[in-house]
């Protein structure tokens, strides 16, 4: 399948035959979880469990399985790390959901919107903090290498999104290096993870690399792309909070470079403000420039660039799943 063509052509990927066949090493990592969530401290533990149990696809720790699984690994340390990076990611959302003032996600009431901003950042320190923990459990110092790195990356990634935050003047190598930092880096630390595991070699390892990093570029351009074009039940999310934030994602770049001069203008006021209102303003702005033709079209090359990372690699059960992830990121509806 490493010939896949990540196109629109391509029949529809079922994420829940991958769920199945990752179930048994899921539903360790989710008692790894709940084992190392818990806490003498019971706010710790309500906040802890309202944000790990609500509904997210685990796509994250998922990634470090699998990756361990296609190069054959037998161990039990890939457990570990897939709560390591679900605790990481976790945390990163705690601090988001406060830096934007959000109140939803996937549909339900944010941690912050439930017990304030101090508790979520707070009880996103302690799962930075026990992740370190855990990590250091595992004995091995390119695990911590790589986990200290991505974390750096992720706080680089926050403060740089902060910067560009209603900046109409943020370019297209700008954002994707800030996608790159904040949403691609942990997907890439945790498939470079389970090749590390493995212990098959440096070319491995950067295949590996490759692949995540690819696919969290496609994963997260096409969440810009759903701020304009979902079902905003199924995201979970009002639309148009990325244009309510003053978020200039590739949609608006793309957008403001190719369209009229009242088109740009327009936009650019529009990041400036922050302006929910003019979301179908926007939105019929961004299709009569091709700007959400260019971002599909972006984020499919980037799920065709995670499938041919992994053409060396022998194949399976499980390196056809990581290929179908990849189609699956830019096939999703929320």
């Amino acid at each position: 399948m490493s010939s896949t063509n990540a196109s629109s052509a391509t029949p529809k990927i079922d994420f829940k035959a991958i769920q199945q066949l990752m179930a048994p090493a899921m539903n360790q990592v989710d008692k790894q979880i709940l084992q190392e969530l818990n806490s003498d401290v019971v706010l710790i533990n309500q906040i802890g469990f309202h944000i790990v149990n609500s509904g997210g696809k685990r796509l994250r720790p998922m990634l470090v399985a699998l990756s361990a699984c296609a190069l054959g690994y037998e161990g039990k340390d890939h457990i570990i790390l897939a709560a390591v990076i679900e605790f990481i990611h976790t945390a990163t959302l705690l601090h988001d959901d406060v830096v934007d003032e959000s109140d939803k996600r996937r549909g339900d009431d944010t941690a912050n919107a439930i017990w304030g901003n101090a508790a979520s950042v707070l009880v996103g320190d302690f799962l930075h903090s026990r992740s370190f923990e855990m990590m250091v459990s595992v004995s091995n110092m390119r695990v911590m290498d790589i986990l200290s790195h991505a974390t750096n990356a992720i706080a680089e990634g926050e403060v740089l999104q902060l910067l560009n935050i209603n900046n109409p003047d943020t370019n297209e190598l700008q954002y994707l290096e800030v996608i790159r930092r904040k949403t691609a880096k942990l997907f890439q630390a945790s498939t470079q993870l389970g090749a590390v595991l493995a212990n098959k070699g440096e070319d491995t390892e950067k295949a590996l690399s490759a692949y995540g990093l690819h696919l969290g570029n496609a994963f997260q351009i096409m969440d810009d792309m759903l701020d304009y074009t979902a079902d905003a039940e199924k995201l979970g999310k009002n639309l148009g909070d990325d244009l309510a934030e003053g978020k200039p994602t590739l949609p608006l770049i793309h957008a403001m470079a190719t369209g009229t001069k009242e088109q740009a203008d327009f936009i650019k006021k529009t990041i400036k403000e922050g302006n929910r209102t003019a979301h179908m303003d926007i939105l019929s702005i961004i299709k009569s420039t091709g700007s959400l033709a260019y971002t599909a079209e972006f984020a499919d090359k980037e799920a065709q660039k995670a499938i041919d990372a992994l053409r060396d690699i022998v194949d399976n059960d499980y390196k056809l799943a990581m290929e179908q992830l990849a189609l699956f990121s830019i096939q999703r509806s929320h």
